[in-house]
């Protein structure tokens, strides 16, 4: 899950940036070094700022970023290589950090957010004295989410509910999704779907995290195939095949109307 904010300012932001997120298991007391690279797709040298975040995230899939450290955050943790970087045009740079759980770490799962936000010279002094905050002007600003999962832990989703729904005003196949584990999961994968005209199409699951915890709706959309535009079903739809997620699957047999 990596979360991208535009620019609102004149200054360019073509940043990309890889892995888009981070899945890592770590044992209590052991460091963990990661690396990701950040490219410069402008034509012009580019200054960025490097900082952590806690973030929270709603069951209705609303993200929400802290400056503050909440309660149990794992970021004290986390030791950056660099606060602030500057990359040339057309190029790209390597950006390590690492993880140190202390050893009396629960058992559970760390996450946080690695913040590439684009910056102006005058503010680097600010970032470098460790004044940022989120009302702090910024050209733009991709966030990647980094799962560190601690003594063991793991997912474990229980499939609810296959129904209808609404999603952003409009009728929707929808799965809802429990996960009474301790680390986030996610559903993965598509349905073999037939609507009331006889139309053949896949409904693919929405793959947003489902944190610990949490029960979640999720949207199963119809896929667009070829180019082409996604197909309008025309309902009753009969859906039927497997829905995975980490540690095993869901078999699938519904009518949606």
């Amino acid at each position: 899950l990596a979360f991208w904010v535009t620019g609102i300012h004149a200054a360019p932001f073509e940043i990309a940036v890889a892995p888009s997120r981070f899945e890592l298991t770590a044992k209590s007391g052991e460091r963990l070094g990661q690396s990701l690279d950040i490219h410069n797709l402008g034509n012009t040298n580019t200054a960025v700022s490097m900082r952590t975040l806690d973030w929270s995230y709603s069951v209705d899939g609303q993200i929400t970023y802290h400056d503050e450290l909440l309660p149990d955050s794992c970021r004290p943790w986390v030791a950056l290589e660099r606060r602030t970087l500057n990359i040339a045009a057309q190029n790209k740079t390597s950006f390590r950090f690492q993880i140190t759980p202390p050893t009396d770490a629960p058992r559970g799962e760390c996450r946080f957010m690695i913040a590439i936000e684009g910056v102006e010279p005058s503010q680097q002094t600010i970032i470098n004295s460790g004044g940022a905050s989120l009302s702090l002007p910024v050209t733009g600003r991709i966030a990647v989410a980094v799962y560190v999962m601690l003594g063991g832990a793991v997912p474990k989703l229980e499939l609810q509910q296959i129904t209808m729904g609404d999603v952003g005003g409009k009728r929707t196949p929808i799965v809802k999704v429990s996960n009474v584990g301790d680390a986030h999961g996610r559903l993965e994968g598509s349905l073999d779907a037939k609507d009331a005209k006889g139309q053949t199409f896949s409904l693919a699951v929405e793959g947003t995290p489902v944190l610990p915890g949490q029960t979640r709706t999720l949207a199963l959309m119809p896929k667009a195939e070829d180019g082409q535009k996604a197909p309008q079903p025309s309902y009753p739809v009969q859906a039927s095949g497997l829905l995975d997620w980490d540690k095993g699957s869901f078999k699938v047999n519904a009518e949606l109307k």
